[in-house]
């Protein structure tokens, strides 16, 4: 078969840019394939989707995977086996977006087995390939026969100095106050994720309506490509039909609305609600089968759970919308109850406990040295990151039984939420590695904001100075077209039954980081605006509650906490600091019982010195002090004598050696140097000159020793007594002034 003539087309980003897409050359095997070149960056997405779904598959198995190659930047992974391993955390957080943009629009019922791909292939220094994987995605869907509501794409909106940038490469993106990435189709925006530096509520609304605008022109340009690519594109593969079984849809409703309503409006707990609702499900059944007999039980007994969940979804949707009464009896805008505890953990380094409901997050911190900083390896970058955040949920937390598989890509993208939150506060001049741990060990909505909370307090409980409190909310919205009920703080169920839910992370100046799912189509950013300041409203009200625990910061760490001091040194003691090999800083450990760092920075040494004990830190710091010491002229300092000369004596000082003349001893001659000084006498001297080309001090210590008094006879036949020096010109101009007046 020969060269595929692929289809192409392009578009323009708002900085002049060209984005190339096309199609047909790459990968025609799959059911959809893409590439999108911006410069050198090229990325390549592919699709494929099972003819026919599995038997009984009860949920949606898409599976979206993006990687970056190391080929791409022209790097050998630098793990053990050489290749491309697992997703890293960061390709996770990108596929996570990805998967959110495009799963809401693949028709309701469409349980095929489907899988994306999304893969760097070239880069190029200082781009961020990142915001176009979604735009890639999208256009293998677009260009596919799998039926999908697309197009969307994704783009990144930082603003700088005021001004929005779409999709800014990673040195203007590191300048932005405000950076987030909004994905969207022609009409609706449908998904918001990113940070800022406590922004306003319209500060954010208005960068995602200049997002939404550059994306519009992204889904027209696949829209024309897909033209060109003709039947394949645009005719969709043909939906299995579902029947609707009317009669067991009636038997549902008739047996079990009352039923449901009882437990909605009772405001229960989750465990009761749960039991509730399960009982009136094992009611339905044995009505079912003693109502119509086991050959219709049989036959159709499997559709009775999604009917029961399809009613039980309508009628509390209703319900909130009708009255404004929520499952567990709270306003719209009600925070659940909530407490906190600090210093829970006493081996810790900071702990605290963030109740709030059912939610409860255990949070730990521990300070680390420089060496404890996580490398970060991705094909466009290593670097060490020295704030880290890890959040953990296990199955028990929700009554469950799971296997222990390690952190899921949900415990990832809850992780990074979180962890970007607190980032915004945290001080630029802290010597510590820093970790913390969020332990859910209850859960019923939002347990990522609970971990925002624990954190901020675990910080303060641990001394880290962090200006003030951060905290979070996870909010939830449900509309039938007309109403529109904004629900403050949502249960588990009420994120399952909404039509948007979000999260906003913020302190009492602004917002700090969000996270928004947007599942409701022509959403207006009035309403948007509205329900971002009603979360305002309920981020403050927990900002409060965290205040009544701790306010500010602890003014020291914790007693058993390691302690950093920081040191500042000129870059040419590096080597004598670090010693061949490495020799000297292990020996000052080993003598000090510490732990040393040192890097250069900005043409400076800096030095890392950690221990618990402080007279340990302080004895390193003086050993340092005395390699990297330099002496200044004028300055005076105790010397050893090492060695004597005819012409005069070396001597130690401070770490130095220098030459102490013969001329410089005393006031008086030295006939021989040894009747003043043998090896080992201690002097003080001080430092007279050092020398511009060998950088050989001078030393003195007549210049410390009183001038001796010297007596003459005046003109009137009576001694007098002077000093060499100063003493000795005020005499000479005293005599010159007496031979002038007498001349």
């Amino acid at each position: 078969m020969g060269k595929q003539i692929p289809f192409s087309t392009s578009f323009h980003l708002p900085d002049g840019r060209e984005v190339f897409l096309e199609t047909g050359k790459l990968a025609t095997q799959a059911h959809g394939s893409a590439v999108v070149r911006v410069g050198k960056t090229m990325l390549i997405a592919t699709v494929v989707s099972n003819k026919e779904a599995k038997e009984g598959q009860p949920w949606f198995p898409l599976s979206v995977d993006y990687q970056e190659k190391y080929a791409s930047v022209g790097r050998i992974p630098g793990n053990f086996f050489r290749r491309e391993a697992r997703l890293s955390d960061y390709e996770i957080l990108i596929s996570r977006l990805v998967d959110r943009a495009v799963r809401p629009l693949f028709p309701e019922g469409y349980m095929n087995d489907t899988q994306i791909i999304i893969n760097l292939i070239s880069s190029e220094d200082n781009a961020n390939p990142d915001a176009l994987a979604a735009l890639a995605a999208s256009t293998a869907l677009s260009v596919s026969d799998i039926p999908w509501a697309g197009p969307i794409s994704e783009v990144r909106v930082a603003r700088v100095d005021g001004e929005f940038v779409i999709n800014p490469n990673r040195d203007v993106q590191q300048n932005a106050d405000l950076d987030i990435i909004v994905a969207a189709t022609m009409d609706n925006v449908m998904m918001v994720e990113g940070e800022a530096k406590e922004v306003s509520e319209q500060d954010l609304v208005a960068a995602i309506k200049v997002g939404h605008e550059a994306i519009k022109t992204q889904c027209k340009a696949q829209l024309d490509l897909a033209a060109q690519v003709g039947e394949k594109a645009t005719v969709k593969r043909p939906l299995p039909e579902v029947e609707v079984n009317a009669e067991l849809q009636n038997f549902v409703a008739q047996h079990a609305s009352e039923k449901i309503m009882k437990v909605a409006e009772g405001a229960l707990d989750k465990i009761t609600r749960k039991e509730g609702f399960e009982e009136i499900k094992a009611q339905l059944e044995e009505q079912l089968l003693e109502s119509k007999g086991e050959e219709f039980f049989e036959e159709n007994g499997p559709l009775l759970g999604e009917y029961f969940e399809k009613l039980k979804k309508e009628l509390i949707r209703k319900m909130v919308l009708d009255s404004g009464k929520r499952l567990d009896g709270r306003r719209l805008d009600e925070v659940r109850p909530i407490w906190t505890e600090i210093d829970y953990l006493p081996s810790a380094h900071g702990s605290a406990i963030f109740n709030r409901g059912e939610t409860q997050s255990l949070t730990s911190l521990t300070l680390g040295t420089k060496k404890d900083e996580a490398l970060i390896d991705t094909a466009l970058d290593i670097s060490y990151e020295d704030f880290i955040l890890h959040y953990n949920f296990p199955a028990f937390s929700v009554g469950e039984v799971k296997p222990m598989r390690g952190p899921g890509r949900r415990e990832v993208g809850h992780a990074n939420l979180a962890g970007r939150s607190l980032r915004q506060v945290m001080p630029t001049d802290l010597p510590y590695t820093i970790r913390l741990v969020s332990d859910i060990l209850e859960s019923n909505g939002s347990s990522s904001m609970a971990t925002v909370c624990a954190g901020s307090l675990a910080l303060m409980d641990g001394g880290i100075q962090i200006p003030y409190h951060v905290s979070g909310i996870a909010m939830g919205m449900i509309s039938d077209g007309e109403r529109i009920a904004i629900l403050t703080d949502i249960l588990g169920d009420e994120d399952a039954l909404g039509d948007m839910d979000f999260k906003v992370t913020g302190t009492q100046k602004g917002i700090v980081g969000c996270q928004m799912d947007i599942k409701i189509d022509g959403l207006p950013y009035e309403q948007l605006e509205k329900a971002l300041l009603q979360a305002k409203e309920g981020r403050i009200h927990i900002l409060n509650e965290m205040n009544k625990t701790i306010e500010q910061p602890r003014p020291d760490l914790k007693p058993h906490a390691p302690r950093v001091l920081e040191m500042i040194i000129d870059k040419s003691f590096i080597g004598a600091v670090i010693g061949p090999g490495g020799k000297i800083i292990q020996d000052i450990q080993e003598k000090t019982n510490t732990i040393i760092s040192i890097e250069e920075v900005d043409d400076k040494g800096v030095v890392n010195i950690s221990s618990s004990d402080k007279e340990s830190i302080e004895k390193a710091r003086g050993i340092i002090d005395s390699i990297t010491f330099t002496p200044s002229v004028g300055d005076v300092y105790d010397a050893v004598v090492k060695t004597v000369m005819p012409y005069g004596v070396f001597v130690d000082f401070k770490n130095k050696s220098g030459l102490l003349h013969v001329s410089e001893i005393s006031h008086s001659r030295i006939e021989k140097v040894e009747d003043v000084f043998k090896e080992g006498d201690e002097v003080k001297v001080k430092l007279i000159g050092i020398d511009p080309k060998s950088g050989k001090f001078r030393l003195s210590r007549k210049a410390l020793i009183p001038k001796p008094e010297r007596h003459h006879k005046d003109r009137d036949g009576n001694e007098r007594g002077h000093r060499d020096g100063n003493d000795r010109r005020h005499r000479d101009g005293d005599d010159r002034r007496h031979h002038k007046k007498h001349s």
